[in-house]
């Protein structure tokens, strides 16, 4: 009998613990969703209205080499590469400049090509808009991860180095280059013109999807209320168009877009 009321003393404890141990997981659930739901009510706080956008990014795509040898029967290349000139152009709510409005700190994170071309080697680099759709291989090395913009509110502001007005007014300026897509590569068939710019790809007998690529990018813009603002930018860099190619020459394209800087600080 007294081994009865041990063992039953036993199951009675375990039964409480067990209850105790449900009831916890339930208050840590419970818990666990008041912050969730404020975590969401907070963001949702933040973000009511936009201050930032980019509405529309411009396209410049064209080919050029490195280095070119001609004799009468043939034609030499080195580092054919293909390039594609971004200018993103980034909005805010008002034409009146605010505090809320206007830029204290701007730089890109994690850059990602998520489609990589077959030929050649990507690289995203800052073009300076005074070079914008011109082919002009940069010394500078390639942006690899983050990369800041300088911010300036003087009208003698140098463009030809990473730098953006405080109130918006030039755009955000990177350079795709997939380079060295063939080297040392001799054209025979010179019976037509050869033209420095995205023709050449064809006389190099390169397909467009062998070199198709995708990359994407984090921006992130403090404001001069120390309010921080995060999107992500995905581009197709453009070979084709409707019913014009890169072979073509060149290529350019406004694409209009729907990308919302959302705060989260």
């Amino acid at each position: 009998m007294k081994k009865s009321k041990i063992i039953l003393t036993i199951i009675v404890i375990i039964l409480i613990g067990i209850v105790i141990f449900l009831a916890f997981l339930v208050f840590q659930k419970h818990i666990l969703k008041k912050q969730f739901e404020n975590d969401i009510l907070n963001f949702a706080n933040k973000n009511q209205s936009t201050i930032f956008t980019i509405d529309s990014i411009t396209l410049f795509s064209s080919a050029d080499a490195a280095y070119k040898t001609n004799t009468a029967n043939n034609f030499t290349i080195q580092n054919l590469y293909q390039y594609t000139d971004i200018a993103l152009f980034i909005n805010n709510i008002s034409n009146e400049n605010t505090l809320e409005n206007t830029f204290k700190k701007v730089h890109i994170e994690n850059l990602h090509f998520s489609s990589m071309p077959k030929l050649g080697e990507p690289n995203l680099y800052f073009k300076s808009i005074n070079n914008f759709a011109k082919s002009d291989l940069t010394e500078e090395p390639p942006i690899t991860d983050s990369f800041e913009f300088t911010i300036s509110s003087s009208d003698e502001a140098d463009l030809t180095t990473p730098t953006l007005y405080n109130n918006l007014a030039n755009p955000l300026t990177f350079s795709y280059v997939n380079s060295n897509i063939k080297s040392d590569y001799t054209i025979t068939d010179i019976s037509s013109p050869i033209t420095y710019d995205g023709s050449l790809l064809q006389k190099c007998n390169i397909h467009l999807e062998d070199i198709a690529c995708t990359l994407s990018f984090d921006i992130y813009i403090t404001n001069n209320l120390d309010e921080d603002f995060k999107t992500t930018v995905s581009i197709d860099i453009p070979l084709s168009y409707e019913n014009k190619s890169i072979l073509d020459g060149n290529l350019t394209i406004k694409q209009d877009t729907n990308y919302t800087f959302y705060r989260y600080n």
